[in-house]
């Protein structure tokens, strides 16, 4: 399991491009009959894939968790974003088709991924943080989440939010988790930027068209940098850094937190006119 530490934002200043896309960027984290799981040290949030083919994949216990297995001390939200697929907890076995989320509670002790079909197999994105009290174990498909439609198309940022994990959705100890989908000819996320002091977030970009990128802001709102980032790649925000991106097409992305509380809405916004 990779490690990413933190980054003190004074030190983030003098990083050139190498070196923030080493500390910051989940590159290769897709691959076909394989988990792939990234430890970071921001609120201990492990960010993960599972892409299973042809045969079933199980959620390894990694040895630097010092755990008995996976989820001991742990909750999982879970967010297919590619062919339909099957997640078997404890045995009990969940369908969860392109868009559904499955949250999974402390306790758990066997999480299994397969896809329905290995011509259009599943992709499994996963962001697992402590946990202190059992949640149950719950799906929400993409129909049946709170879509809240934002921005315009004037301003190139209408879109579409998808809440699953969040105070009013599945109940989690500290996961909050959705994903928003930009209308075409839409290209910006989460702008104004914003920062929330008390939780750090990771973004997931999928259907990023073949060819294009999006150019992912971070850093502090005075001193900005970017990120070039691919289709299935990630971006680790710390608390003091914004998470804004645009695209040179539209895409999607999937948004997920922890920290100090569940509230969605606990931001502090940037100003357009005060990013520099």
């Amino acid at each position: 399991m990779k490690l990413i530490y933190s980054v003190h934002p004074g030190d983030f200043k003098s990083y050139q491009t190498a070196v923030i896309r080493e500390r910051f960027l989940l590159d290769g984290i897709v691959k076909q009959n394989e988990i792939n799981c990234v430890y970071t040290h921001y609120d201990r949030m492990i960010v993960g894939v599972a892409n299973p083919v042809d045969k079933q994949l199980e959620l390894e216990n990694y040895p630097n968790l010092k755990a008995e297995y996976f989820l001991q001390r742990r909750e999982i939200g879970i967010i297919n974003v590619a062919g339909d697929g099957e997640v078997i907890a404890d045995g009990q076995v969940y369908t969860v088709n392109k868009l559904d989320c499955l949250y999974i509670g402390k306790g758990v002790k066997s999480v299994k991924f397969s896809s329905k079909d290995k011509v259009n197999p599943a992709v499994f994105y996963m962001l697992s943080c402590p946990a202190h009290v059992n949640y149950p174990t719950t799906l929400l498909t993409n129909e049946k989440a709170v879509k809240v439609n934002a921005g315009d198309a004037s301003t190139a940022n209408s879109r579409t939010i998808n809440k699953y994990i969040h105070s009013a959705g599945i109940q989690s100890c500290q996961l909050v988790m959705g994903l928003t989908i930009l209308a075409e000819g839409s290209v910006w996320n989460t702008m104004p930027a914003h920062v929330h002091d008390r939780r750090m977030e990771a973004y997931f970009y999928f259907d990023v068209p073949k060819g294009q990128r999006v150019f992912h802001y971070m850093g502090e709102g005075e001193e900005t940098r970017h990120i070039l980032v691919d289709n299935y790649e990630a971006v680790v925000s710390p608390p003091w850094s914004i998470h804004s991106g645009s695209g040179t097409a539209s895409y999607s992305f999937i948004w997920g937190m922890a920290g100090e509380n569940l509230d969605y809405t606990d931001m502090d916004v940037f100003d357009i006119g005060d990013i520099k």
